[in-house]
């Protein structure tokens, strides 16, 4: 009996120890899960809305990128860059938010990964940043990746195509002899930057037509598009039940995947007066 009685005082001291150790890991935020926010999605097993109409900017995404002063710079340009913006999604055949929600996402990684050249020539100028490494321009396109957008534009049996309409979008001048020397021009052009917006709306409508001709429709999913922008053609592969994904980038504190500020931006109101859904 005594030892039965003992045995209960023992479990009862460690159940009571469990509690103690779990209430200080919490009070130190130490079972706090890492991680992107794609990444903590995953792990809770939840699922975004993609069917948001708006997104309210007043809970977690005003203490992140939508404060934050790489997205105040961006906003400042865009606006003053909509005609551009807005007519390169025209001859897409896009929503400009798509174009954009793309975008930002180079911007943001450019920015946040280089502060100092942001705080000291990027944010006094009032001008986006110009890739200038492995991706070029203020979309970080790849001279590859836009070569492949121009040739699936003129080939009917890619999954790819776009339709007839669409084949001389992006045709070059028929004085040009050089296209790939004219292909850079286009996309690291910053002070009419048309094409830069251009291909990557068409890049977009690429991929989603690729995606329903396998029976998957992602045309009102921004965070798949987006993710698949910064992907790239090879890994754009169209599956059921698909996730934002693609490279971490830390704004506020915040990680997000690219295509957490994709879906976040899109469904945001942030310049939803000049660049609706």
């Amino acid at each position: 009996m005594r030892k039965i009685f003992r045995l209960f005082l023992y479990v009862f001291a460690l159940i009571g120890l469990v509690f103690t150790g779990v209430f200080v890991a919490m009070q130190f935020n130490l079972l706090n899960v890492k991680g992107s926010v794609s990444e903590r999605n995953a792990y809770f097993n939840l699922k975004k809305n993609s069917n948001l109409e708006t997104k309210n900017t007043s809970t977690a995404i005003a203490s992140g990128w939508a404060s934050s002063e790489e997205w105040a710079l961006m906003k400042e340009v865009f606006t003053r860059d909509q005609a551009i913006i807005n007519q390169a999604a025209r001859d897409a055949q896009i929503s400009p938010r798509l174009i954009l929600a793309g975008v930002i996402g180079e911007q943001f990684r450019f920015f946040t990964n280089r502060r100092e050249s942001f705080k000291g020539y990027f944010e006094p100028l009032k001008i986006l940043a110009s890739l200038s490494k492995f991706s070029f321009g203020i979309a970080g396109l790849k001279p590859e990746t836009v070569n492949l957008i121009e040739t699936h534009l003129k080939d009917p049996k890619s999954t790819f195509y776009l339709g007839s309409d669409m084949e001389h979008v992006a045709d070059y001048p028929a004085n040009v002899t050089d296209v790939a020397t004219e292909r850079m021009n286009r996309i690291t052009e910053t002070k009419n930057p048309y094409y830069p917006y251009l291909y990557v709306g068409l890049f977009m409508r690429q991929v989603e037509a690729q995606w329903a001709h396998a029976g998957y429709d992602i045309s009102d999913r921004p965070e798949i598009i987006a993710t698949l922008y910064n992907l790239g053609f090879n890994r754009s592969i169209p599956k059921a039940n698909a996730q934002a994904g693609g490279a971490p980038i830390t704004i506020n504190g915040v990680t997000y995947t690219f295509g957490d500020l994709g879906y976040e931006f899109y469904y945001s109101g942030e310049l939803a007066d000049i660049f609706p859904q």
